[in-house]
């Protein structure tokens, strides 16, 4: 599959029917080879529920932890439960992006697209104009969607491919390239449905965000081990049932129908001494277990799951009791990661602005195609804050350092500029009011 890491065509290659047919298959190959076995996962579908039934008389119970998910959700929560804040020092463009992110609702847009990051490794982000002669963005898992690259060092976009299938398992779909945008339909073979329509964005209105260079899911390597615990659990609960259900043998007393259901009904064995020539023996049978050896495993599966994939595991009852520099360390490696995936967010950003800027309607509201290079963003990772120890550590930062880097360490202020903004406004409300009492007095 390295082969289908990103897909690829030669430059300057033309946008054909045989050649949308070719990308694709080789797209449908990725989804059912990789893509889809993440998805499953972190929506609780693991192989355990689809591997064939057991006889009839043997215990067969398919339960599963989903380590997938907790992953997904835990680092999702941390990298970005903090909103991302874009600031600007140009009002206009501040202005245009306040209007642009209660539209698109753009707090959960980023989180969303966080996630299907962590599930796949990757994910889309496409730029059009609604209805309304307004520029709007939507995300689209790698499941739906692809881009294409062309055979350059620079990898540079050439293509991008969006379909669904319809309540008739017919596909629909469109691709992008710089210019223009045009719709196909897949019923059997690809044609296209429609004219080349002019999108306006200079570029392919369409970014790949990546959770890392090697675009790999978050838990993507621990999928094997994750499948391997799930067995091992089941496997548990079934030796439970067995022994629940152990049969009774009795040696040296020849039983009848009606004890054998005394002895069920009443759980009560009662034979004289003298029966049997060697004495009488009851007891259930019992089968070879390793109790001790299965538990070892999944508590080694637990820990090398949450090891090796770097995200700590908050319901730990040891991890509850660190506080402190020792909390710290405990999610470093934790914010470690959350740090590389920052930095690949913040390419994905600045192209995401570039695009829409370049945008004959963005131009209307005053914002110029370069305006993107003055954009700045805030992450704050979601790690446990304690107030006081804030407010403590910034008092002893007054007139050592400037008042918005001094507000920037209090968790509890969203916005260091607004807030200084606000400040200001109070403090000078306060000195209005003096003087009037004052010019009252006099």
């Amino acid at each position: 599959m390295d082969e289908y890491k990103i897909l690829r065509v030669p430059s300057g290659t033309e946008m054909t029917a045989d050649v949308l047919e070719d990308l694709l298959t080789k797209h449908a190959s990725m989804v059912s080879l990789r893509f889809k076995p993440l998805q499953d996962a972190y929506e609780n579908r693991y192989p355990i529920y689809g591997l064939p039934r057991k006889d009839y008389w043997k215990p067969d119970n398919r339960a599963s932890v989903n380590f997938a998910k907790y992953i997904v959700d835990t680092m999702n929560g941390f990298f970005i439960g903090n909103p991302i804040k874009v600031t600007c020092t140009n009002e206009t463009v501040t202005r245009y992006l306040d209007d642009m992110d209660k539209r698109a609702d753009i707090e959960g847009h980023n989180m969303e697209l966080s996630k299907i990051l962590d599930i796949h490794g990757r994910g889309y982000e496409m730029y059009y104009v609604n209805e309304a002669s307004e520029i709007n963005l939507v995300n689209l898992s790698p499941m739906e969607s692809f881009m294409v690259y062309d055979d350059s060092i620079l990898e540079r976009p050439v293509f991008f491919v969006r379909y669904y299938l319809d309540a008739n398992k017919v596909m629909h779909g469109s691709y992008s390239d710089n210019v223009i945008v045009r719709h196909f339909i897949k019923d059997p073979v690809v044609k296209f449905v429609d004219e080349p329509i002019k999108h306006g964005f200079d570029g392919v209105p369409a970014t790949e965000y990546i959770e890392n260079k090697e675009r790999q899911g978050l838990f993507e390597s621990q999928l094997a081990m994750i499948n391997m615990y799930n067995k091992a659990l089941c496997e548990k609960a079934n030796d439970v049932d067995y022994f629940a259900d152990a049969y009774l043998k009795v040696l040296g007393a020849q039983v009848n129908q009606d004890d054998l259901h005394f002895i069920r009904d009443n759980r009560i064995v009662n034979f004289p001494d003298e029966i049997g020539e060697h004495g009488i023996e009851v007891d259930f049978m019992g089968r070879p277990n390793a109790d001790d050896e299965t538990e070892h495993l999944l508590d080694r599966l637990e820990k090398l799951i949450f090891m090796t994939s770097m995200v700590a595991n908050i319901s730990d009852e040891n991890f509850g009791s660190a506080s402190g520099i020792s909390l710290r360390y405990k999610l470093k490696a934790m914010a470690d990661l959350a740090k590389v995936k920052q930095n690949k967010f913040i390419s994905g950003m600045n192209r995401r602005y570039r695009i829409i800027f370049s945008n004959p309607l963005a131009r209307i509201q005053g914002v110029k195609p370069d305006d993107w290079y003055d954009l700045e963003y805030h992450f704050s990772l979601n790690f446990p804050t304690n107030v006081a120890d804030e407010a403590e550590t910034a008092t002893k930062l007054d007139g050592v350092v400037s008042k918005k880097t001094q507000l920037s360490l209090l968790s509890v202020v969203a916005d260091p500029d607004k807030e200084i903004e606000q400040m200001q406004s109070e403090e000078s409300d306060t000195m209005a009011r003096r003087l009037e009492e004052v010019n009252d007095f006099g």
